[in-house]
């Protein structure tokens, strides 16, 4: 199963609340920090809901 690499590149100090709940549970704190999660449905769901504030990559 292939890995996606999320990492945070904008702040989330102006986001909604429920932005800052998805961005505390993808693991993302600090701006630069990345994390690699697997690839399915519910990562990517999260990962569409905070697209504006976070960067997406194929892990391999």
């Amino acid at each position: 199963m292939a890995n996606l690499k999320v990492t945070l590149v904008k702040s989330t100090i102006g986001a909604i609340p429920k932005h800052r709940k998805t961005v505390a549970a993808l693991g993302l704190k600090k701006i630069g920090k990345t994390v690699e999660l697997p690839d399915n449905a519910a990562t990517r769901g999260m990962v569409q809901q905070v697209r504006h504030l976070v960067k997406v990559e194929e892990a391999k």
